[in-house]
């Protein structure tokens, strides 16, 4: 049974923010705030003297860093609210992936371990990239230093030696303790992760061995048959061993990693295009990088997206892995127009990315 723990001791160390300003790309630059003041006066003397000794300077960068944090915070408040969950992360083509859930204590793929994602209890890894995989021995450690409960860590069956042989690596090289509970789920099986909440694998398209997952809410419904009797009746032949109830699985989640677009054509995709969220990539957005370059790379363009919207039936779809060398402005416009295409709410997660106007 996997325990979730809440730390409420004040000697537990806090963590930073989970959008910690060391996962940005090396080109990000902070935003600058100008300070515009009025031509010189004989009077303005005093503020001369103010701005030689660098005062003026000083509040300059007080007022750029207070702004920067609430741009920042702005950004993850924009980021929660997806179907009744609060979906945070960091995704950038070649540099880092990851996104969680805290409702669910769900982290799909690691990048290089944010934070906020080392309280989470299940870690779901697509495949083996770095940019995907990375940050893998430093949440086990973690997750150890904090005294968190060993994580449940699931992988394609496929790579379940190559990283079982990289946590003994790290086992060794640091001569510590790397505590987790490996799982190679395999694509069509089911697991338990809560009484209400199981998750299975389905097959995606990269170019090493890759697979998405579905969580699933559970519920029992009464058997069609049964719904006419009172309940003291559905009482007695509950307990005289009949089972009187359906088991109900919802799809609620999906995440593919990264993926070219065949998964959309797939039957066996289904349940993942028509979860209430659907969390996959659109790494390419414009002609420099076309739909052929794209596929060649098993990766999904966002017109292939608009190709095939009518197979998906997501309430809301939430797009990553954006390629690093677009800007957050050309990201809207791409999402703008496909939007008009589709039936779900498209959102994309842009933290991370910087501006066309900011140098």
């Amino acid at each position: 049974m996997i325990f979730s723990m809440t730390i409420t001791t004040p000697s537990f160390p806090s963590l930073p923010p989970f959008h910690h300003s060391s996962s940005l790309p090396p080109s990000y630059k902070h935003p600058r705030i100008t300070i515009h003041q009025n031509p010189a006066k004989p009077h303005d003397n005093s503020i001369k003297s103010l701005k030689n000794s660098g005062f003026l300077s000083a509040i300059g960068n007080a007022i750029e860093e207070q702004e920067y944090r609430k741009a920042r915070a702005e950004v993850i408040r924009k980021g929660t609210g997806l179907e009744g969950y609060t979906i945070e992360g960091l995704s950038i083509g070649g540099h880092e992936t990851c996104v969680i859930v805290p409702e669910l204590k769900c982290a799909f793929d690691i990048g290089r371990c944010p934070a906020r994602a080392v309280a989470m209890n299940f870690l779901f890894i697509t495949h083996a990239h770095l940019d995907h995989i990375g940050g893998l021995p430093m949440y086990v450690a973690t997750r150890g230093l904090y005294s968190l409960t060993p994580p449940t860590v699931f992988v394609p069956p496929a790579i379940k030696d190559d990283v079982e042989n990289l946590i003994e690596l790290h086992r060794k090289m640091g001569n510590v303790e790397l505590n987790l509970d490996l799982v190679a789920l395999d694509v069509g099986e089911t697991y338990e992760l809560r009484n209400d909440l199981v998750v299975r694998p389905f097959k995606t398209h990269h170019v090493i061995p890759s697979q998405g997952y579905v969580i699933y809410s559970v519920r029992k419904k009464l058997k069609k048959q049964y719904t006419h009797l009172k309940g003291r009746e559905i009482e007695k032949k509950k307990k005289s061993g009949v089972e009187i109830t359906d088991i109900i699985l919802s799809p609620e989640i999906a995440f593919t990693g990264d993926t070219s677009s065949k998964f959309l054509l797939d039957p066996r995709s289904s349940d993942a295009l028509r979860a209430k969220v659907l969390i996959t990539e659109a790494t390419f957005l414009d002609d420099k990088c076309d739909i052929g370059y794209a596929r060649a790379h098993g990766h999904m363009h966002i017109d292939e997206i608009t190709e095939h919207a009518k197979w998906i039936r997501n309430k809301t779809v939430l797009l990553t892995h954006f390629s690093s060398r677009y800007h957050i402005e050309e990201i809207r416009q791409a999402v703008t127009k496909l939007q008009s295409k589709v039936s779900a709410k498209v959102v994309p997660l842009t933290e991370g990315f910087r501006s066309m106007y900011t140098s």
